[in-house]
């Protein structure tokens, strides 16, 4: 499985950004895509996820209201719609990916595969 990230940069607080997570190699169209984020000293913590199947999403509390999870136009594509952003979202965001016969990875935002990261940064 491969997972890649574009979109990322600089924008100033109250803009937009889109990411791209461009997937590749699941062996079946079952499986979901997540968007994590990372700052230094900090745990990587999820931000939301869609399951290709069915399109149904779910959101961490710091992404509602301002985030969007889609799947693209073009096939294997993830799109994260961030508006409204904020210094706070400063971070390398991942996608990651996993098939949902793993259902308590699933659940417990614990997915199998990675994309390389790439950085936003907000300033204020």
């Amino acid at each position: 499985v491969q997972l890649m990230e574009s979109g990322g940069g600089l924008v100033q607080a109250g803009g937009s950004l889109r990411l791209s997570c461009a997937v590749s190699g699941f062996i079946s169209d079952d499986y979901a895509i997540a968007w994590f984020r990372q700052t230094p000293g900090r745990k990587r913590e999820g931000v939301a996820s869609i399951v290709n199947s069915d399109g149904s999403t779910r959101y961490k509390q710091s992404a509602k209201g301002r985030f969007t999870i889609s799947r693209g136009n073009a096939k294997n594509v993830v799109h994260l719609q961030m508006n409204n952003l904020k210094p706070e979202d400063t971070a390398v965001y991942y996608c990651a990916g996993l098939l949902m016969t793993n259902g308590l990875g699933f659940s417990t935002w614990q997915f199998d595969y990675w994309g390389q990261g790439i950085q936003v940064t907000v300033s204020s």
